[in-house]
C-alpha cells in the first residue's frame, strides 16, 4: 500500500511539472486542444499541487528508505532525482520566458548609420511626428520590445509561428503594466501581466483567461514593409539595431523574412490557402477578409468591399511592402509598365503608396487602414468567420 501511494504521488509530481508547460508550449498536439483554462488552473495552483504530491509520498518514502530493501531505496532515490531533472527542464529550459528575452541593450540609429540591410522587413510605427522601425528578424526572437515613440510608451510584439506583428499600449485600465512571455495558445504567443497574472493573446491583445478576461489592450497602428520603403516615407526614422548579447539567437531567424527558416513552425508554404500560406488580413468592425499573397503578387492591386466599405489592397514593386487603403467609390487598375494605378472615376494616376501623382486629383492621398501579413492558420483561427477573397477568373 505504501508503494502504491508513493507511486501515485510521484506520478502527480511529474505530471504537474510536465502539463503546466505542455499545454502552453508547441509540443505535439498541445496547441490544437481547448485547454487554456486547464493550463491556467494548473499554473495558478502549481505550488499547491507540489505540496500535495510531496505529502502523499513523504511518509511511504521515509518508511521505504528506513525499512525497505536496497532496491526500494534505489527506487526512492531515483524517483526524487527524476523529479528534479524534470522540474529543472520544464521550469528553466522549456518555459517561454527562459527561452526568449527582451533586448538588454536597445540601440537605435539613423538611416545613414544603421547596420540593418535595407532589404529586410520591418514593423514601422509613427507617433506624433516620430518614427521608428523594428526589424522583424530581431523582434521575432524577442517577441516583445518595450519602447517610447513620440512620447507614447509602446509594446512592439511579434509571433513567428503565426507571423503576426502587433503594437500595443502597455497599460490596462490606464495603468502602466509589465508583461512577460508565458507561452502560447493555438500557436499564438501569450503574455502575462504582472499585476493580475491574466494571460493575453499577442494576435489581438485580448485577455483570454484570468481576472481580466475579456479586456483588450489598445492597439497602435503599425505597418510592415521593407526598410528601404519605410525610409523613403520617413527619412528621419530611427532603426532598431541588433543587441550583441543575442547574435546566436538572431541567427536562427535568418531568412525568416522570406519564409525560409530551418524551423518548420516558422517556415512558409509555397502554395495558397495552406496552414503556412501567407495572407493579408483586414478587419472592419465585426467583418474580416483574407487575401492570398500569391494572388496579390500576380495582380498587385485588389479592389474589394468589406462591411460596405470599399477597400484597396496594394503590393509595391519590391513585392513585399503592402498597404490597404479606403478607396471611396473609385476602382483602381494597375499598369505594370508604369508601376502606377489609375482610378476609374477621373483617370488620375496614383503611386502604390496611395498618392495621386498626375491628373485631376493630383496631390490627393488615399487613407491608410490597418492590415496584417499573417499565416493562414493563424488568421482563420482567430477570425473564424473570415471571408476568403478569390479574384474573378
Amino acid at each position: 500500500m505504501r508503494f502504491f501511494f508513493f507511486f501515485i504521488g510521484c506520478i502527480l509530481l511529474l505530471l504537474i511539472e510536465i502539463l503546466h508547460v505542455y499545454f502552453i508550449m508547441p509540443f505535439p498536439g498541445s496547441q490544437r486542444l481547448q485547454t487554456i483554462e486547464i493550463a491556467y488552473f494548473i499554473e495558478s495552483h502549481i505550488n499547491l499541487f507540489r505540496i500535495i504530491g510531496f505529502i502523499v509520498i513523504a511518509y511511504p518514502a521515509i518508511l521505504m528508505w528506513k525499512t525497505g530493501s536496497a532496491k526500494l531505496k534505489v527506487i526512492v532515490t531515483g524517483s526524487f532525482v527524476l523529479w528534479l531533472v524534470v522540474a529543472y527542464f520544464f521550469n528553466f529550459q522549456f518555459l517561454a520566458d527562459k527561452m526568449f528575452y527582451q533586448p538588454v541593450n536597445k540601440l537605435f540609429l539613423s538611416a545613414e548609420n544603421s547596420k540593418i540591410p535595407t532589404r529586410q522587413l520591418i514593423l514601422g510605427v509613427s507617433i506624433n511626428g516620430e518614427q521608428k522601425a523594428y526589424p522583424i528578424e530581431l523582434i521575432g526572437y524577442h517577441h516583445q520590445v518595450r519602447d517610447v515613440v513620440g512620447g507614447q510608451p509602446i509594446m512592439v510584439t511579434y509571433c513567428t509561428v503565426c507571423r503576426t506583428g502587433r503594437v500595443y499600449v502597455p497599460a490596462v485600465d490606464g495603468k502602466p503594466e509589465d508583461f512577460r512571455l508565458v507561452g502560447m495558445d493555438h500557436f499564438n504567443a501569450m503574455f502575462e501581466d504582472g499585476r493580475t497574472k491574466s494571460w493575453w493573446r499577442q494576435v489581438n491583445g485580448e485577455a483570454i483567461v484570468g481576472p481580466l478576461k475579456g479586456k483588450l489592450l489598445d492597439e497602435i497602428p503599425s505597418e510592415q514593409m521593407r526598410l528601404d520603403a519605410w525610409i523613403d516615407r520617413y527619412p528621419n526614422t530611427m532603426i532598431m539595431q541588433p543587441d550583441s548579447l543575442f547574435q546566436e539567437e538572431y541567427a536562427s531567424l535568418i531568412n525568416f523574412d522570406e519564409g525560409k527558416t530551418k524551423e518548420g513552425l516558422a517556415r512558409a508554404d509555397s502554395l495558397s490557402w495552406r496552414e503556412k500560406s501567407w495572407v493579408v488580413g483586414v478587419v472592419m468592425g465585426t467583418h474580416a477578409s483574407a487575401y492570398d499573397w500569391h494572388d496579390l503578387k500576380k495582380v498587385r492591386v485588389i479592389n474589394d468591399v468589406i462591411a460596405d466599405t470599399p477597400l484597396l489592397v496594394v503590393l509595391e514593386a519590391d513585392t513585399v511592402s503592402f498597404h490597404t487603403f479606403l478607396r471611396d467609390s473609385m476602382n483602381f487598375s494597375y499598369d505594370v509598365t508604369t508601376d502606377l494605378m489609375m482610378d476609374s472615376s477621373t483617370k488620375s494616376l496614383w503611386s502604390l503608396k496611395g498618392e495621386c501623382t498626375e491628373g485631376q486629383l493630383k496631390g490627393a492621398r488615399l487613407k491608410l487602414t490597418q492590415s496584417y501579413q499573417e499565416y493562414w492558420h493563424s488568421w482563420k483561427t482567430f477570425h473564424p468567420n473570415t471571408t476568403e477573397f478569390h479574384p474573378a477568373q
